[in-house]
């Protein structure tokens, strides 16, 4: 199980609807896959819910049950970094992993910050850029709660703007080719990361993209069934109950019966 971008620290993260995905969900392994912890906005005012903290006992809950979970530092948890190999509570932390899935395909997994420019060149407009998010967040945050007035299911506003906008489109198309391209040079089958909060299973030729999306937007996660195939999941709600023993992968819309 694969999992990104949840930004826990800020009013952002959709941190009900991820412990409610892990109440259903479990894996063997599970790989963090970068910002799961949002140090900047932490920096700026200090915002840690008990639903955030309830993520993370619920993480360490499941590695004390055998569960082998990775830490991949990304941006805006990079303070990881200086941790690389040390195990808090279970939880190792890496920049960078090779997982092997069930059909013998390697993939690097890692968060995709490295490659982005702005980040890495122009630190003050990456920030200048995250404000902006906030806003975004914000207009995110009033659209969602006037669709919960009117009994309409959640909706990303920010998600659609993403891929909408022709600029953003660039990027996102820009950063899927540079991955793919790492994915190459490292000599793998293909490559996992987050970062642009922008979930996709995608073939670049011989190579196969997979970004995990993100708890703040779209609140989704990839997922490797026991055959070796990826799947992406939507949890973009929270159920009303939740069954004794978890099981991987199920989809939102057909809670019953267990996947091959």
């Amino acid at each position: 199980m694969f999992i990104s971008d949840v930004h826990l620290g800020s009013k952002a993260a959709k941190a009900e609807f991820l412990i409610d995905f892990l109440r259903y969900h479990d894996a063997d392994i599970i790989y963090l896959v970068g910002d799961i912890v949002d140090g900047w906005r932490l920096r700026r005012a200090w915002h840690w819910p008990q639903s955030h903290n309830d993520v993370v006992q619920k993480l360490l809950r499941k590695a004390r049950k055998g569960a082998s979970i990775t830490y991949i530092a990304g941006n805006h948890d990079e303070f990881a970094r200086q941790f690389q190999g040390v195990h808090f509570g279970g939880i190792v932390v890496a920049d960078r992993a090779i997982h092997e899935t069930a059909d013998g395909k390697r993939l690097l997994v890692i968060h995709g910050d490295q490659f982005d420019t702005v980040v890495h060149n122009a630190r003050w407009l990456a920030y200048l850029g995250d404000h902006a998010y906030d806003a975004a967040m914000l207009v995110n945050r009033v659209v969602t709660r006037l669709r919960q007035l009117l009994g309409l299911p959640y909706w990303s506003f920010s998600s659609w703007a993403k891929v909408n906008v022709k600029k953003a489109v660039n990027f996102i198309g820009s950063f899927q080719t540079m991955l793919a391209e790492e994915a190459r040079r490292s000599h793998v089958d293909g490559i996992i990361c987050g970062h642009i909060h922008h979930a996709a299973i995608e073939n670049f030729g011989d190579v196969q993209y997979i970004n995990t999306g993100d708890w703040v937007e779209s609140c989704t996660a990839v997922v490797e069934h026991f055959d070796g195939r990826m799947e992406i999941l939507t949890w973009a709600q929270v159920l009303p109950e939740a069954p004794d023993e978890p099981f991987i992968p199920l989809l939102l819309e057909d809670r019953v019966g267990q996947a091959a």
